[in-house]
């Protein structure tokens, strides 16, 4: 059930690998996601970056309403982590242009409860997420409502980067917090870390350079999903 009481989308459901486009090649990107998605996965990971939250630029709305269709034919949705400052102001456009969860960091915003009605409200699940300095607890007063929690194993804004030893600690933390809510890891996931952070509970592990820097995603896909026990 998410927290709106609704029963989550199949996709969301049981342990699941999430591949994350912005380590895609952008000159095939629809033949990189055929890929993932011929091997299984079905939820894909979209990262927005403003270039001040964190310093790099990434991509948005448009992109996102290029790929959503390919994405929901194939039975899978589109997890947005927004990675911006003053996020409430983009939670409709990225709804519009297909999103199935929109993720916020509560540094990003003094009103989570606000941040995550709104996100409800434009007919998405909302997560919220937390950089590795912030502690877990920041997530307590919200934690019956929302419906994700996105742990970052990784500073935000760059990819391939190590996972940070003890994240997996702070997963269960999560869990404690947010109990009903998705426990999504993201962050120098690979076949090495994966087990690591499905034992500590992550329901969702965004993995971006070991799938698409991998000579074969597919395979790279596959081989990460079993070393988590996901489906």
């Amino acid at each position: 059930m998410n927290a709106g009481g609704e029963e989550r989308p199949p996709a969301f459901q049981g342990r699941r690998i999430a591949p994350s486009i912005l380590s895609a090649d952008f000159s095939r990107l629809g033949s990189a996601l055929d890929e993932v998605l011929g091997a299984g996965a079905r939820v894909i990971h979209f990262d927005v970056m403003d270039g001040r939250f964190v310093p790099p630029i990434t991509i948005g709305p448009v992109v996102l309403s290029s790929i959503a269709e390919k994405v929901h034919e194939a039975g899978g949705v589109v997890d947005v982590h927004l990675m911006i400052e003053t996020p409430e102001l983009q939670f409709g456009e990225f709804a519009k242009a297909g999103a199935d969860s929109i993720t916020f960091h509560a540094e990003a915003t003094d009103d989570l409860e606000g941040a995550i009605s709104a996100i409800h409200g434009a007919g998405c699940l909302a997560g919220v997420s937390v950089k590795p300095d912030t502690p877990i607890d920041a997530i307590e007063a919200v934690g019956g409502i929302v419906d994700l929690v996105l742990v970052m194993s990784v500073e935000p804004g760059w990819a391939g980067q190590a996972w940070i030893e003890g994240s997996d600690a702070r997963l269960g933390q999560a869990r404690e917090l947010a109990p009903g809510a998705i426990i999504e890891v993201d962050g120098g996931i690979d076949g090495d870390t994966a087990p690591l952070a499905s034992a500590a509970g992550a329901d969702l592990l965004v993995a971006g350079s070991a799938i698409f820097g991998a000579p074969d995603p597919a395979a790279a896909y596959v081989a990460i999903r079993d070393a988590a026990d996901a489906v």
